[in-house]
């Protein structure tokens, strides 16, 4: 991804719906796809307030206001459910900051679009397992995720990034590539190829399914990893699902 000046980064922040006297601001996480900081606003008695600033990498998401509406729908989606089963939206959901012009984004003068989420304080997204535990509570998070949107109207969403997650397409792909072979490294792998080639089954039986409306169309996350978890620093439950795109 490009790179980011100061100058965008601070009219990215005027930009957004933020209150209070801004006094640090520092890169946050982990991630590689997009350009994330955390930022620490005074706000008189209230004391300190957090929030996550992002640049969205455009060279990946080549349609970042469908990306932000897939994330609005269903964050909205989620923020319902979870109030109405008499948990904690604030913790439990990711919740976007609107711009100032009340969308779920802002273009800087540079034309890149940025979002802003509320920090979930007391809570710790892991790269790497501490404790078995943890693949665990993952687990649960996600689950929980599902059964929430159970119900809800998949087909609304935006595809993205457009067959990203075909699998029966992926392994097409794979096969065109080991029979043009244009390195010369095929016979180098042959076990591994054949491997794979013995599994194709499991590559297509999802888009089979789907096609001959055998199973529904869902909301799924598709990026079930440990730190797309955030979880709780006390009670090491795992208590929101995020990275959303």
């Amino acid at each position: 991804m490009g790179y980011v000046s100061e100058l965008q980064i601070k009219e990215a922040i005027a930009n957004f719906n933020f209150t209070g006297n801004l006094r640090e601001r520092r890169p946050f996480g982990s991630g590689h796809i997009n350009d994330t900081y955390l930022l620490t606003f005074e706000i008189g008695e209230m004391g300190i307030v957090k929030v996550i600033l992002q640049r969205m990498n455009r060279e990946i998401f080549t349609k970042p206001v469908e990306v932000m509406e897939n994330i609005v729908g269903v964050t909205s989606y989620l923020r319902e459910r979870i109030i109405g089963e008499g948990g904690d939206p604030e913790r439990e959901t990711l919740n976007i900051i609107p711009a100032k012009d009340g969308k779920a984004y802002y273009v800087d003068s540079k034309g890149e679009y940025w979002r802003a989420y509320q920090f979930i304080t007391d809570a710790t997204s892991y790269d790497l397992v501490e404790k078995p535990e943890d693949f665990y509570e993952s687990a649960v998070a996600f689950g929980h995720f599902q059964r929430l949107l159970a119900d809800y109207p998949a087909e609304t969403l935006h595809e993205t990034i457009k067959g990203f997650h075909d699998t029966k397409a992926r392994f097409q792909v794979f096969k065109e590539a080991v029979a043009k072979d244009v390195c010369g490294r095929a016979a180098g792998v042959q076990k591994e190829i054949d491997f794979v080639l013995a599994h194709e089954d499991v590559a297509n039986v999802f888009g089979d399914l789907l096609e001959k409306g055998e199973i529904p169309q869902r909301v799924t996350h598709n990026d079930t990893k440990l730190n797309n978890i955030m979880i709780d620093n006390i009670t090491r439950k795992g208590i929101c699902v995020i990275d959303l795109d």
